[in-house]
């Protein structure tokens, strides 16, 4: 997993432990990609990029940012849109802020 994955060495103190770490971690890594992948073309399409560096694909981070961001449109934002609190930002300062938090959280 390591190689082909990027994930790290587990520090763990127990034998079991380290045991019970790497196939959760590929498990969780198996249920993002499914979830992003049964997104729709709007949510897969935002790949962040730089100006130095420009990916061809979404990476995992992508992905795991537009899952985040499904999850969250469905249970949490829904809630707060209906506040008028939320109406006091615009629809572009509020995109940019789930936008930035799904790829900081």
């Amino acid at each position: 997993m390591r190689d082909h994955l990027g994930v790290e060495t587990q520090r763990q103190w127990s034998d079991k432990a380290i045991a019970r770490t790497t196939p959760c971690l590929l498990g969780l890594f198996s249920i993002v990609t499914l979830l992003a992948s049964r997104l729709d073309c709007r949510a897969r399409v935002r790949i962040s990029t730089s100006a130095w560096y420009h990916k061809q694909r979404p990476t995992f981070a992508d992905s795991l940012a537009a899952v985040r961001r499904a999850v969250w449109s469905e249970q949490g934002f829904a809630v707060s849109r209906q506040s008028a609190d939320a109406a006091k930002l615009s629809p572009a300062l509020r995109e940019s802020i789930a936008y930035a938090l799904c790829h900081a959280a």
